[in-house]
């Protein structure tokens, strides 16, 4: 099963880890990792490659882990985009829990 974790400070959404693979299919043919991997990528390259924020993103392929977290002191414009796209990756996985609720689940931690 894939677990994605958001965590949060007060209501500011502070980043989140994505972890496990979802058992759905085979390598190569799994929709539920295929789709928890793009949306992933797609949050990481907003935040860092579009907006220019330099959040931290960790990696270990032996575990299954990436980690996402976003700097503390941002302007206003940018903590607003970053808190919008964050609450759509929740919505959207969330989402996708409802449609393939043995295959990922979505928690929020502190």
């Amino acid at each position: 099963m894939t677990t994605v974790t958001f965590y949060t400070e007060g209501s500011r959404i502070t980043g989140f880890d994505a972890s496990g693979h979802s058992g759905y299919a085979e390598e190569g043919g799994d929709i539920v990792c295929a789709a928890v991997t793009s949306t992933v990528r797609l949050i990481e390259c907003v935040l860092n490659d579009v907006m220019g924020l330099c959040a931290s993103v960790k990696v270990n392929e032996k575990t299954a882990l990436i980690s996402l977290r976003i700097p503390g002191s941002l302007g206003q414009t940018a903590e607003s985009t970053c808190q919008t796209l964050l609450t759509g990756m929740m919505v959207y996985l969330t989402e996708l829990h409802s449609e393939y609720p043995g295959y990922i689940e979505v928690l929020e931690g502190e």
